[in-house]
């Protein structure tokens, strides 16, 4: 038996790094993996050692139509590069709902199908409810990254699963050594894609409202795209932004807060990957008030939530966290607690279990922890 993990765009965002910790698990595990994944980009997914290859074209594009045809390309692409390397009785894992191409070959093929479903905000609707429908249709298990996720879009009958994302043990052993330790409290942090959705422009409008704060933006995207992006706008001077970026642990030990601006009317998030992470370097968190990254923070407790396009509020809401010296150490401490629901180590047995009914007692045991050694910081998280 084999497994082979599809995914559709390989890039430093939080899908494909969720998957490469998974992979890394496999292989600890003696399992057979090939990723499947397009061509022609690095990312979390690139050269994973123990893990084979197979690549097909796919090119993300800006306009909608020549994104959609695209995909669509791309997927026959899939079917037919893959159609004599996967096998009946074989594992395809499909992470996110994009390469659907993966579950109609694995369905044809009597493979066992398995999604990693990350999103629900995606349009149009009628690709949303064509995709939907082939989980429906093809998987025997669907894994969601929050309850909130599981709830809100449901398929009637695969084996449905929540599993929560993790950050892995060399990431809180970074965190650990690094994390700042005399905070000045006004350096504020957001990372995320270049999409209006994902709050950027509430972000400049909140740094333009404190002045008196820094403010740093990191994004999934090339200086260039950054400079067409905000050609019309005016960057605040206490703020700058930063391109695609492979390390992400100086601006998370440079930060004093951590902030998540998705807008509810534009994306949903599922999860909030950035939250956690801000979370191992004991920083306090500003995200949505609605999806399942209310999952990880807990108003007044480790940070607070709020509609994003309510600038004031959140203005309101940040000042909140870093005007009170007391309130601020106290959230602190609160952050690295709630990281302890998320271990890796609890997050790869969790997807064994799922897919083999692996427990404690058996392989996964005796060869993760052997191949894992936990550091001072992990073993607190955990």
């Amino acid at each position: 038996m084999k497994l082979f993990a599809f995914h559709l765009l390989n890039d430093y965002s939080g899908s494909p790094k969720v998957l490469s910790q998974l992979i890394k698990g496999w292989v600890a595990e003696r399992m057979d993996v090939t990723v499947v994944t397009c061509s022609g980009r690095q990312g979390f997914l690139s050269d994973i050692e123990g893990a084979r290859y197979m690549y097909y074209p796919y090119r993300w594009r800006a306009n909608p139509l020549w994104r959609l045809i695209n995909l669509f390309a791309s997927q026959f692409a899939l079917i037919t590069k893959m159609w004599r390397q996967v096998q009946p009785g074989d594992i395809v894992y499909i992470n996110t709902v994009l390469p659907f191409g993966a579950a109609i070959l694995g369905k044809l093929k009597t493979c066992r199908v398995v999604y990693h479903v990350h999103e629900t905000s995606m349009k149009p609707k009628l690709l949303k409810r064509f995709l939907f429908g082939l989980i429906k249709w093809a998987a025997d298990d669907v894994i969601y990254v929050s309850k909130y996720l599981s709830q809100k879009e449901p398929v009637h009958g695969p084996r449905l699963h929540t599993l929560h994302n993790a950050l892995d043990a060399s990431f809180y052993k970074t965190a650990y050594e690094h994390m700042k330790q005399n905070p000045q409290r006004k350096n504020v942090l957001m990372i995320c894609s270049l999409k209006a959705y994902k709050g950027v422009f509430e972000f400049l409008d909140l740094a333009s409202l404190n002045p008196n704060m820094c403010f740093r933006l990191v994004v999934n995207a090339s200086q260039g795209d950054i400079d067409a992006f905000f050609k019309m706008h005016k960057i605040p001077a206490n703020m700058r932004i930063y391109p695609t970026q492979t390390n992400t642990h100086p601006f998370y030990s440079w930060a004093d807060v951590v902030l998540n601006l998705s807008r509810p009317d534009g994306w949903i998030e599922t999860f909030g990957l950035t939250m956690l992470e801000a979370m191992a370097y004991e920083l306090p968190v500003l995200g949505p008030d609605v999806g399942g990254i209310t999952e990880l923070i807990e108003p007044g407790v480790n940070g607070f939530t709020c509609d994003s396009r309510n600038i004031v509020g959140l203005s309101e809401k940040l000042n909140r966290i870093l005007g009170n010296e007391t309130t601020y150490t106290n959230m602190r401490q609160a952050s690295r607690i709630k990281c302890a629901s998320f271990s890796e180590r609890a997050f790869i047995a969790g997807n064994l279990n799922i897919l083999f009914g692996k427990t404690e007692t058996g392989i996964y045991s005796q060869n993760w922890k052997r191949n894992n050694h936990t550091s001072p910081v992990a073993t607190e998280c955990e």
